[in-house]
């Protein structure tokens, strides 16, 4: 008998051979992908997240309250999830690369432009377009390792691309917050913005080509074909959940542990607290060594773990003594972006077609949730402090476990084998 693809064909038929040429880990191909994913993780959230720490300084140089101030980040990251819907679909038709070079290309412009934006409604737009340009890797580059990667080392790839996230995530916060003590915000995101440009030019330069990609036709019945394709799918809408629930939790942990150690009995300084992403060393190790064990031992049973993991973090950061939150953090940090790259990498072996469009609905909800539970997480500050907020995480989590358990027992199609 004839060994299987993935795709059910057999091991030996030439369009295999040809078609699906994966990229091995080990050889260069794998190196030059892995590196340029995670130079263009990097840049996407470094240039998401530079300017959270510039919200004050914004408000006083442009006469704006606190509320207006958060704009910056809010429209870039719901420009960036309304543009998952597009830039996805988009790449099925044209290509997966062509899209993430223009997206890194464009974020990185108009981050410089805002830079020298005379007025706070033309920062705003140069910020909008900045997450409306970074869909286009955030939405592509998971469909792209499920295609060129083989599934054998999915995970590993995945997960060192959600390390360049995470680092990303952390370096941006850490370089605009440290500049804007020595020199004013403009500069600190021109900075960033030359940053971001030379990522662009490696990722242009180091990324492969495509070998397996085929195009679909960008058309509305197209559209619709894979939206309705995707939500048929026995799996696929409990993963779309799942980033709804997992990055709500995450964003709302964030967004409230540092009104907790401002307040008494820490009284800890806005720098300190500024300093807390470090945590986010934790994903990064985490992201790739859970990519790992999930190509080992497989996604269903490694997702669910992760997501205990993450509930384990939370209720460590219910004591009171320093140690013991920042430990919690970490735990935390570190479940999350485990359960982040195998159900990122989950995404693509599920999808059968239209990756492209899969991936930019997983992102979507994503977002989604990261808005919405965040500030929701608000009116459980306001209402029980962080034994208000930990219970509302802990919910969120409850349910992300019990659907986790869901999928874990559901049949695999042709690709979705592990």
């Amino acid at each position: 008998m004839k060994a299987l693809t993935a795709d059910c064909r057999p091991a030996t038929d030439p369009l295999h051979n040809a078609a699906e040429a994966f990229i091995e880990k080990g050889t260069p191909a794998f190196k030059r992908t892995v590196l340029a994913l995670f130079a263009g993780g990097f840049a996407t959230f470094a240039l998401l997240y530079c300017v959270q720490p510039l919200m004050p300084i914004l408000s006083e140089g442009f006469s704006i309250n606190a509320a207006q101030s958060s704009l910056i980040l809010s429209i870039a990251t719901g420009m960036m999830a309304l543009g998952m819907l597009l830039t996805g679909p988009l790449s099925d038709a044209v290509g997966r690369k062509p899209v993430m070079v223009a997206a890194l290309f464009g974020a990185a412009l108009c981050t410089l432009l805002s830079a020298v934006m005379p007025t706070w409604h033309g920062v705003l737009l140069m910020r909008a377009l900045v997450g409306l340009s970074l869909s286009g890797l955030a939405a592509v580059g998971m469909a792209y390792l499920s295609e060129e990667i083989h599934p054998e080392h999915a995970g590993l790839a995945m997960g060192l691309y959600i390390g360049g996230n995470a680092i990303g995530g952390m370096s941006g916060r850490l370089i605009s917050g440290v500049l804007v003590d020595f020199v004013d915000w403009r500069t600190a995101m021109l900075v960033i913005g030359v940053i971001a440009l030379g990522a662009a030019v490696a990722f242009t330069r180091l990324l492969p080509a495509s070998r397996n990609f085929r195009p679909r036709p960008l058309q509305p019945s197209t559209l619709v074909e894979g939206f309705t394709l995707h939500f048929k799918d026995a799996g696929l809408p409990w993963l779309f959940l799942e980033a709804f629930l997992l990055m709500g939790s995450f964003v709302t942990l964030f967004n409230y542990i540092g009104y907790r150690l401002l307040a008494e009995p820490y009284h800890m300084s806005q720098a300190l607290v500024g300093l807390l992403s470090v945590v986010y060393l934790a994903g990064i190790y985490s992201s790739a060594k859970v990519g790992t064990l999930a190509d080992r031992y497989g996604r269903r049973t490694t997702f669910w773990v992760s997501i205990l993991v993450m509930a384990g973090g939370l209720a460590v950061t219910l004591a009171q003594p320093v140690a013991a939150i920042l430990a919690g953090m970490v735990l935390f940090t570190f479940g999350f972006f485990g359960a982040h790259s195998v159900a990122s990498s989950w995404i693509g072996r599920r999808a059968e077609r239209a990756k492209g469009q899969a991936s930019s609905l997983y992102l979507f909800a994503y977002y989604v949730g990261s808005s919405v539970a965040g500030t929701l997480g608000g009116v459980a500050w306001a209402h029980g402090g962080w034994n208000g907020v930990g219970l509302f995480i802990g919910g969120l989590l409850l349910v992300a476990l019990l659907v986790a358990v869901k999928l874990a027992r559901l049949p695999g199609t042709a690709r979705d084998v592990a």
